[in-house]
């Protein structure tokens, strides 16, 4: 049965950290527009307080997120326990995208670990935290992290990396803009 809670308990913050996968979900306003769904991994997630996570994105295919969070702000990230005992937890709330030229920036960055590629960092303030039984979600054993992401951000470098995510990262599929630059700041 579902459970809804008003934080992050400590209870889930334990399960939340065992997790080596987690899945970000957001949508644009317009009905025809595509929802994204992405999964997440390479110790990227932190919680930052009972009511704020945040996690650090890396350059990849598109930049979807960060342009429905910019366009709506809304985001919801789950978490499955692949291995017993079983649960589903999700946490629905309002995000931004903070760049490297942010000022928050070098308060937030230091939490995670340096990746190659990083491109911007994700927070949500979370406004509902729901599990569900997750009786239905199939057994996996984790066999670790890819390096594949990484291996090909070190290959491309920062100068390539950049000019990747000119061509690939400034437009959603949908038309809307993603941020590359100058992001709003935590306390405006």
């Amino acid at each position: 049965m579902a459970k809804v809670f008003d934080f992050i308990t400590e209870e889930l913050q334990k399960f939340i950290i065992t997790q080596q996968i987690f899945f970000v979900g957001t949508a644009p306003l317009s009905s025809t527009g595509h929802i994204n769904l992405s999964p997440k991994g390479l110790d990227s997630f932190r919680i930052l307080s009972p009511h704020r996570i945040g996690y650090l994105d890396v350059t990849g295919s598109g930049n979807e997120t960060s342009a429905h969070l910019q366009e709506n702000g809304r985001i919801t990230l789950m978490f499955c326990a692949f291995q017993d005992p079983p649960c589903i937890l999700r946490l629905y709330g309002q995000g931004q995208t903070i760049l490297p030229d942010s000022n928050d920036w070098n308060s937030l960055y230091p939490l995670f670990p340096p990746l190659p590629g990083t491109r911007q960092i994700i927070i949500a303030d979370i406004e509902r935290v729901q599990t569900s039984c997750g009786f239905g979600v199939p057994l996996y054993e984790c066999l670790g992290q890819r390096d594949t992401l990484v291996n090909w951000a070190n290959k491309k470098g920062e100068k390539g990396i950049k000019e990747y995510q000119q061509k690939n990262n400034l437009i959603s599929i949908d038309g809307l803009s993603t941020p590359l630059h100058k992001s709003p700041n935590l306390g405006d």
